[in-house]
């Protein structure tokens, strides 16, 4: 039977030495990066032992007797090792199924790691979660190039690029975080309603931490910054975790000509380019119009699944 135990501070080396080793592991859940907003989520986190081995960890939160596999997370669910069997995986759900039970826990939601982001097929959880009769939930749709096999681009978007080019407009990595995040709060704001997950102080914050693993890009004009993007770059995805256009830089295809640097330039040899989600709210809300303008730069769907169990 494997053991439960729940993370602790002092259990930091540890927890960050299996991150690194995981075949679906990532910088989100190194530690530095999970604790920046725990603040604002109960942590609960969770370690799988097999005779005092770590064979699993499970970032993880509480709130209202729910476990979730983090909501601070873009993905999450187990984090493996390099030697996760199909048995073994059923073996890790039904043990913190158990531990769950004991602490009198009402549900367990699950978020699924997209298999883009694995170093090696890592899917035993979405066996498991059939097996134990967890509900679909959620599902999100991630617009998603597949390296060099992009889609055919659309031509408004080549006539967008052609306007750029036209205008001189320049894309460079930078460290200026605070002369885009206004423009970024802006956009927010005015489209949606909402704020950055991140303030700038966090993602400054975020960034010294993880300088190779987040970066950003602008674009610019001869009025100075008119676009720029947050890219989160795990081993096999370049994610876009931000991207905001001033009024000129919509006007002048600023987004174009900085997707199109990073496709096609810097991240030319990733193995996939993710757009991120077009769904919004429990997923079943589509914005058509974000999806197209994704979908008109050559990418084509993976979905994130999000699963909920209750617990016996």
């Amino acid at each position: 039977m494997f053991s439960i135990t729940r993370f602790e501070p002092a259990l930091k080396p540890a927890w960050d030495r299996f991150v690194d080793q995981s075949p679906n592991g990532t910088f989100l859940f190194r530690r530095d990066y999970m604790d920046y907003h725990r603040d604002r989520f109960r942590d609960h986190s969770l370690i799988v032992e097999d005779h005092g081995t770590i064979v699993a960890l499970l970032p993880a939160n509480e709130a209202d007797g729910v476990l979730f596999s983090h909501q601070g997370l873009t993905y999450g669910g187990f984090i493996v090792c390099p030697r996760m069997a199909a048995e073994s995986m059923l073996e890790a759900f039904s043990a913190v199924l158990d531990y769950l039970a004991e602490l009198n826990f009402l549900r367990f939601d699950y978020k699924t790691i997209p298999h883009i982001y694995h170093g090696r097929p890592a899917e035993e959880d979405r066996y498991a979660l059939f097996r134990v009769g967890a509900t679909l939930v959620g599902r999100d749709i991630l617009s998603v190039i597949a390296g060099r096999r992009r889609g055919p681009v659309q031509h408004r978007r080549r006539r967008a690029l052609a306007k750029a080019r036209q205008r001189n407009l320049a894309v460079s990595e930078t460290e200026d975080w605070a002369e885009f995040w206004p423009v970024l709060t802006h956009r927010l704001r005015e489209r949606y309603a909402i704020s950055p997950v991140h303030s700038l102080a966090e993602i400054q914050r975020l960034n010294q931490r993880f300088p190779e693993n987040i970066r950003l890009f602008t674009c610019n004009g001869a009025s100075g910054l008119c676009g720029g993007a947050v890219v989160y770059e795990t081993p096999r995805v370049a994610h876009v975790q931000y991207v905001a256009a001033s009024d000129e830089g919509l006007e002048t295809g600023a987004l174009d000509a900085l997707f199109e640097h990073l496709i096609e330039v810097i991240y030319a040899q990733k193995p996939y380019f993710d757009f991120g989600r077009s769904t919004e709210g429990d997923s079943r809300r589509l914005n058509a119009g974000l999806v197209a303008f994704k979908e008109g730069f050559g990418a084509t769907t993976v979905v994130h699944d999000s699963y909920s169990i209750a617990i016996r």
